[in-house]
């Protein structure tokens, strides 16, 4: 069985910081693309990052590119998204996610496995 367990979200002023964290258990992860969705409320999920465990790949929607970064530690089996510059409209649970269908340069699609999500509410 898979486990994802998020973590780090919370209230930020609009231009503040946030890190989520999410740590795996279960199934080895050792070359499983991991990655973060989010869903604001009244609208459907959409991609917001991934990292290919295996090499480090990165990928990002444009509407974060230059913002938010992804990052990996490999001896954790945990995976990071650090938010900077935040919008209002960043506000949204945000969901860990493992284990892609696919992947292409506009994002990570179709992940089989998912945390539990975590909010991230950005005041303006």
């Amino acid at each position: 069985q898979v486990q994802l367990v998020e973590s780090g979200g919370g209230l930020v002023q609009a231009g503040g910081s946030l890190r989520l964290s999410c740590a795996a258990s279960g199934r080895t992860f050792s070359s499983i693309t991991r990655g973060w969705d989010r869903q604001a409320p009244g609208k459907e999920r959409e991609f917001v990052a991934a990292i290919k465990w295996s090499g480090g790949t990165t990928y990002y929607a444009d509407s974060v590119k230059g913002r938010f970064t992804i990052s990996r530690d490999n001896a954790k089996n945990t995976a990071y998204l650090q938010l900077n510059s935040l919008k209002p409209e960043d506000t949204a649970v945000y969901y860990c996610a493992a284990d892609p269908q696919y992947c292409r340069d506009y994002g990570c699609y179709g992940f089989r496995f998912w945390g539990q999500g975590t909010q991230v509410t950005v005041s303006s």
